[in-house]
């Protein structure tokens, strides 16, 4: 609520106000140049002069703290602390995005442009749940340094609660829990996703809170004891190995005590690992991983660890670029004890987060935690399937989801979604291994078929050549990739028994000179109880049917004048009839004139090869008597041709097609965090084409990434072709 215009600054305010100013400028000072000193003063100056009130000094107040908080505890450096003082400037109409962007440069106009646009969806009361809660996190992905700027901001709000108003508490920290703490968490900034945490715990269950903090504060002068009587003997012995280190002791968060408390369903009381110690060793980059290890062997020999609670990320660091030794050892007095083993690179990389990488610029990292964030932002923003309310869930499903890391016997390493079977793991080497696949050992011990996989599995797949998917398989596998392979594969093996189930009837009817007739095999199928005559087909390959009764059933429907057919069912394509000529067609709007001019033809369009109007194409006479369109380009064209040459049946267009139909394409070019909005910004312009989906997968330098479209005809996806090759960054463009 605004006061009125005659409202002064008491002492103890004003105070406030030059503590703040001086402690700010203090940090910005050697990062900021003497002119951009000259901008931070007049911000300060113009926030409050401009409209003195209590609104405003509060507001200068903050924004003074955030500047403290982006510098000391995200290590952000120039082109933030600009973004978040030029801000207000957008906001009140004094800055343009091209005067900063001609003043101080590009990278801080793109960071004040990503705070209005997050600020925009905020002043329309959008919430997170909502469709437009997309843009929101679109304006993420365009600079990392956007979204550590709005934690920040949360954080600062969190750590004054009291000073927001009452109605409007609830709504923050529902967002710092459900988007900033996991936000925090996913970019390793622990210490700040801890602390978010604990305040939202504060805020949401005091007694809760209070009753855990003071139970800690209690037995803190015993678990002081205990941590000392536990570091004195290990300090000496890593001392006496020669290593420059430090050993700090901590005690859980008051948040993560008490989800431990949830979910084990005990008290505080019973909490027996409510303290760690960290060991942060001082160690040239080269050395770093043989001195964890180094001080890991000391610690286990002397104390017994527990090997089911060693956590390895220094082989393979977290997806977020966090490294470290974790061991859980049991010491004095029976209590287990777990023990963090680092470096300070490691340390502070694990305190600050992905911010922390840019200090350490010149090392290279083994995990490229920020384009692998953003990629899966990007997967899930730019899938059109789903709502608003399923990109939320899984966005925060995401956040939490870690990889598991799973070695061939030969060392290769492969890298699964969290939850894959051994089975996933078979089709993940090649699909020819999955589809073999009949047994597993990890570690050299046989697993069951549903064993899910742990990092650091050595997994070697056993294989028989008689061996094929199996149904139920489709309830072990949980990556999409085997679960494609499975369904194929059973869908080939259906149709190559429901082949020998025909060619077996055939023959046998030959050999009684018995016509072979496609409508009297569909009414045969259905006397039988059978929906479609491929499962008809498939049955008389199993032996689930006698071909000799079926001959005899199929004389005897002839001798009655097929009355005991189905009138209504499929005909194959030679008993179609001739209807008119080609102007006749046209103007039915049927836009396929399939053989030789023959009418009521059932005809559905491949889905390997997705044909288009303008598409050079062929049909081909499926089992269930229907025709399956294909291009002439198509993967699968000249294995059908070699092996089923007589189902093939010559297609032509005609007329203009009324509709539009999904083509998929394949986008190669340089990674760049820009791409895939210069691309989907291609697509926006284009008239009559709709985007189904679009995924993106970076390798290395370069990316690789699957567009689905919609387009009325071949001659508006060449367009479209020749528009994305233009695209900077675009490599080539195929149709798949």
């Amino acid at each position: 609520m605004r006061m009125a215009p005659d409202w002064q600054l008491s002492e103890s305010e004003r105070q406030e106000m030059i503590s703040q100013y001086r402690a700010a400028l203090h940090v910005v000072g050697v990062k900021l140049k003497p002119h951009e000193l000259k901008t931070l003063r007049d911000w300060v100056t113009r926030s409050f002069t401009q409209n003195p009130s209590e609104d405003s000094f509060r507001l200068l107040i903050r924004n003074l703290r955030i500047i403290q908080l982006l510098v000391n505890e995200f290590m952000l450096g120039r082109s933030s602390i600009l973004g978040t003082i030029l801000y207000d400037g957008l906001l009140d109409g004094t800055e343009t995005v091209e005067s900063i962007e001609k003043q101080f440069g590009d990278s801080v106009a793109v960071i004040v442009q990503g705070l209005y646009r997050a600020h925009d969806l905020y002043e329309r009361n959008i919430s997170i749940d909502s469709e437009n809660f997309r843009q929101l996190l679109l304006t993420f992905a365009e600079d990392l340094r956007v979204i550590l700027i709005m934690i920040a901001d949360r954080l600062d709000t969190m750590r004054n609660l009291k000073l927001l108003d009452e109605e409007l508490r609830p709504k923050v920290v529902y967002e710092v829990t459900h988007l900033y703490a996991p936000l925090a968490h996913r970019l390793g900034l622990y210490a700040i996703k801890t602390e978010m945490e604990d305040l939202s715990l504060k805020y949401e269950q005091p007694q809760v809170y209070h009753d855990i903090a003071r139970k800690l504060n209690e037995t803190k002068r015993s678990r002081d004891a205990y941590i000392q009587a536990f570091i004195e003997p290990v300090k000496k012995r890593i001392e006496q190995a020669g290593f420059d280190f430090e050993i700090k002791g901590r005690t859980k968060s008051i948040h993560s005590i008490w989800n431990k408390m949830k979910k084990q369903n005990t008290s505080f009381e019973s909490i027996y690992d409510l303290f760690a110690i960290r060991i942060i060793l001082d160690t040239p980059v080269e050395a770093e991983k043989s001195s964890c290890w180094q001080v890991y062997s000391i610690i286990t020999d002397m104390y017994t660890p527990n090997p089911k609670r060693l956590r390895d990320w220094l082989s393979i660091p977290k997806s977020n670029g966090y490294e470290s030794l974790h061991i859980t050892v049991m010491g004095p007095q029976g209590k287990w004890v777990e023990v963090q083993i680092r470096t300070h690179r490691m340390d502070e990389i694990a305190e600050k987060g992905v911010a922390a990488h840019w200090k350490y610029k010149g090392i290279k990292s083994e995990s490229d935690s920020m384009d692998q964030w953003l990629k899966n932002i990007r997967n899930i923003l730019e899938n059109p399937d789903l709502n608003a309310t399923e990109a939320v869930d899984t966005f925060k499903l995401n956040l939490y989801d870690d990889d598991v890391f799973v070695f061939t016997p030969n060392g290769d390493l492969f890298k699964l979604k969290k939850g894959s079977t051994v089975l996933d793991f078979a089709f993940a080497i090649h699909t020819s291994v999955g589809s073999h696949y009949v047994g597993a050992k990890v570690s050299g011990r046989n697993v069951p078929i549903r064993y899910i996989l742990r990092n650091g599995d050595q997994v070697e797949i056993l294989t028989s050549p008689s061996q094929t998917p199996k149904r139920d398989w489709l309830n072990i596998a949980v990556t999409s990739k085997a679960r494609a392979k499975i369904k194929q594969s059973i869908k080939e093996q259906e149709n190559k028994d429901a082949d020998l189930g025909r060619e077996a009837l055939m023959r046998r009817m030959k050999n009684r000179k018995v016509e072979f007739d496609e409508s009297q095999m569909t009414g045969l199928s259905r006397k039988h109880g059978f929906k479609f005559i491929s499962e008809f087909y498939q049955a008389i390959s199993f032996g689930q049917l006698d071909v000799i009764e079926l001959c005899d059933e199929l004389q005897e429907m002839a001798k009655h004048g097929n009355d005991e057919t189905d009138t209504t069912a499929l005909r194959s394509v030679e008993h179609f009839t001739k209807q008119t000529d080609l102007e006749k067609i046209t103007t039915e709007n049927d836009v396929l004139v399939i053989g030789n001019d023959v009418k009521n033809v059932q005809y559905s369009f491949a889905k390997c090869c997705n044909p288009i109007y303008g598409d050079e194409v062929f049909g081909f006479v499926s089992v269930s008597g229907g025709i399956k369109i294909h291009r002439t380009s198509c993967p699968n064209a000249q294995q059908l041709k070699e092996r089923f040459g007589y189902r093939i049946i010559d297609v032509k267009w005609t007329g203009k097609s009324g509709k539009v139909d999904m083509a998929t394409l394949q986008i190669i070019g340089n990674d760049d965090i820009g791409i895939v909005n210069n691309v989907t910004s291609v697509l926006s312009k284009e008239k009559n084409v709709q985007m189904r989906s679009i995924t993106v997968n970076s390798h290395e330098t370069f990316f690789e990434g699957t567009i689905s479209v919609m387009v009325s005809d071949v001659a508006q996806l060449s367009s479209l072709i020749k528009k994305l090759e233009m695209v900077k960054g675009v490599v080539r463009v195929t149709r798949l």
